[in-house]
C-alpha cells in the first residue's frame, strides 16, 4: 500500500487521464492500476472529478450554431433528425471515498509574478541608488581633475618663478663680479637731443671680448612691436652692429649678451626696424658713452 500510495501522490496519474504520457508511460500506469486496486479507484476518481468540472463549467453553444456548422458542411439543416438528450435527474455517483484534490497553479503563479513585482522594484530602487552614487562620483572626480589641473598649473607657475629667481640671482651675482673685477670697463650711455632722459650701462670686457648690457640700470623709451634697439661700437670712427634688444619695462634678464667686440672708442643706441639695420640712422640715436681709459 505504501508503494501505491507513493505513485499516486507522484501526479502521473492526473497526466494519464490528460492524455500527456507517452505509450510507454500509459502501460507502466496500467500495470500499476493492475496491480493495486487503490491506483485504479483513484483513476476512476480523477476522471469523475475532471468530468464533474467541465460539466460545470461547460459554456452553452449560441443558438443556431448547429445549423450554421451544417450549411458550413453543405447538409441542408432540415435533413438532419434531431435527438433529444434525456437530462439526467440524479447526479452520477461518486465512490465512496474523498477524491484527490488536484492543487492548481495560479496561487504558485500569483505567488511568483509578486515575488517578481518586488524583485523589479528592488532592482528600480538599486539602480535609483547606483545612478545616484554615480552621478556624485562623477562630479567629486571632476572637482578632483579640476583641482590636480589648477595644482599642476601652479606648479608651472611656481617652477617658472624658482628659475626666474635662480637665473636672476645668477645674474645679480655675475654683475656684482664684473663690478669688482678691474679688467671690466663699465661705460655709461646718455641720452641724446631726442631722447634727454635715456641712460644705460655697458660692460667691456676689452681682452675677452665680452660685451653685456645691465637691464637694470637701462632707462630707455618702451619700444613698439616695429622697432628694437640697436647697440653700436664706434670702432676707429665706424659703427660695428653689436645686436639688437628690446627695453622692456616688465621683468627680463638683467644682463643681456650682446656680440663680441675688441676695440672701442665708444658705444651707441639708435631705435632701427625690428631686426637691426646694416648701418645706423643717426637721426634716431637715442644714447652714447665714450670708453674712458
Amino acid at each position: 500500500m505504501e508503494e501505491a500510495k507513493a505513485y499516486i501522490e507522484t501526479g502521473i496519474l492526473e497526466l494519464y487521464v490528460l492524455g500527456h504520457l507517452n505509450a510507454q508511460e500509459q502501460r507502466e500506469v496500467e500495470k500499476m492500476a493492475a496491480k493495486y486496486p487503490a491506483i485504479k479507484e483513484e483513476i476512476t476518481a480523477i476522471e469523475i472529478a475532471m468530468e464533474q468540472y467541465a460539466v460545470k463549467h461547460a459554456i452553452e453553444p449560441t443558438k443556431g450554431l448547429d445549423k450554421q456548422i451544417f450549411e458550413k458542411l453543405g447538409i441542408p439543416a432540415d435533413t438532419v433528425p434531431v435527438h433529444e438528450v434525456p437530462v439526467p435527474k440524479e447526479t452520477i455517483p461518486v465512490p465512496n471515498h474523498e477524491a484527490k484534490i488536484i492543487p492548481l497553479v495560479a496561487d504558485h503563479a500569483a505567488s511568483t509574478i509578486r515575488t517578481l513585482r518586488y524583485s523589479l522594484v528592488a532592482c528600480v530602487g538599486l539602480l535609483v541608488v547606483s545612478v545616484a552614487a554615480l552621478y556624485a562620483t562623477h562630479d567629486k572626480l571632476t572637482i578632483a581633475n579640476q583641482q590636480i589641473i589648477a595644482m599642476n598649473v601652479d606648479k608651472e607657475k611656481f617652477a617658472s618663478t624658482v628659475s626666474f629667481m635662480k637665473d636672476e640671482n645668477k645674474d645679480l651675482q655675475e654683475i656684482a663680479a664684473i663690478s669688482a673685477d678691474p679688467t671690466w670697463t663699465a661705460v655709461k650711455l646718455a641720452g641724446t637731443k631726442i631722447s634727454p632722459q635715456a641712460n644705460m650701462m655697458v660692460y667691456w670686457h676689452k681682452k675677452g671680448q665680452h660685451v653685456m648690457v645691465d637691464n637694470t640700470k637701462m632707462a630707455l623709451p618702451q619700444n613698439d612691436a616695429a622697432h628694437q634697439y640697436q647697440l653700436w661700437a664706434i670702432v676707429d670712427g665706424k659703427p660695428v652692429d653689436l645686436g639688437v634688444f628690446d627695453a622692456k619695462s616688465g621683468p627680463g634678464k638683467l644682463l643681456l649678451t650682446m656680440k663680441e667686440v675688441g676695440h672701442a672708442q665708444a658705444f651707441a643706441v639708435t631705435l632701427e626696424k625690428r631686426g637691426g639695420s646694416p648701418s645706423p640712422t643717426m637721426e634716431k640715436m637715442i644714447a652714447m658713452g665714450g670708453v674712458s681709459i
